[in-house]
């Protein structure tokens, strides 16, 4: 009987399948700056911003509003520091939410629908005393938005915030030190501004803040539903080498399994 010889056990790998099998496992579980979001070709043109002062809040549908009227120039409000008690919380007791409308108006005592959408606070506050100076001696009028929210995003991974505009006139700088800054991956020449219109479209912005000269552009204020978005550095090397940490185990693994058959045989 002719001696049976067994295959070798590296003959059966050929080189390009190993090949084949660690591409595909590259692309199938490649993770490479998936974190980037909102990504635009090197011609995108953005929209233009063109007032970057400080400019008033502008109120706008879904905002919700504390709203406090007063007779004869708001007199009872300031008398508050030398009379008792009960005028305060009185006072307290006066104090209501109401809601702007899809239509952009407001349901409010008296006047029932307002149009109030597109104006500014003090705008509105004018407005809305001359129109309760037909039932009140001269009517004092105080508003507030008080659900006005932005998102922020600084630039890493799992570190998005939503902050709420507690001041009519928040900058986009202070949202962002309320974010916790730019991350130390975040890339400063690249922030994104989505602002919302009422007329349902987003504009998309970019300012360079790298420089002072981007000192201008933090002054903007921010409005309801923006979204700051600065946009991550790609970190191809360190998002490589985690890819591939899965592959070169599994080869480590398959190179040892050969070893301890071949030991065997």
């Amino acid at each position: 009987m002719e001696p049976y010889f067994y295959p070798r056990m590296e003959s059966s790998i050929r080189p390009w399948w190993a090949a084949v099998v660690v591409a595909a496992l590259m692309f199938s579980g490649c993770t490479i700056n998936r974190d980037i979001m909102f990504k635009t070709p090197t011609d995108y043109e953005f929209s233009a911003f063109q007032d970057t002062a400080s400019k008033n809040l502008i109120l706008q549908p879904n905002d919700a509003l504390q709203f406090r009227l007063f007779a004869n120039d708001g007199f009872k409000m300031i008398d508050l520091v030398s009379d008792n008690s009960n005028n305060a919380n009185l006072i307290n007791r006066t104090l209501f939410i109401y809601y702007i409308d899809a239509v952009g108006e407001v349901k409010l005592p008296l006047l029932d629908h307002v149009a109030l959408s597109g104006l500014s606070i003090r705008a509105a506050e004018m407005k809305l005393e001359e129109m309760y100076a037909r039932y009140y001696q001269r009517p004092y009028v105080q508003v507030q938005v008080v659900n006005r929210r932005v998102v922020v995003f600084p630039g890493g991974g799992g570190d998005a915030r939503v902050i709420t505009l507690e001041n009519n006139n928040t900058t986009l700088l202070e949202v962002l030190a309320q974010a916790g800054g730019v991350n130390k991956r975040g890339d400063a020449r690249k922030v994104k501004l989505f602002r919302h219109h009422p007329d349902g479209t987003r504009t998309v912005h970019q300012f360079d803040m790298s420089d002072i000269s981007g000192l201008k552009d933090a002054d903007i204020v921010m409005q309801g539903d923006d979204v700051l978005y600065v946009q991550p550095n790609a970190e191809l090397a360190r998002e490589a080498l985690s890819d591939l940490q899965p592959v070169i185990t599994l080869l480590t693994s398959i190179v040892l399994v050969i070893g301890v058959v071949r030991g065997f045989n």
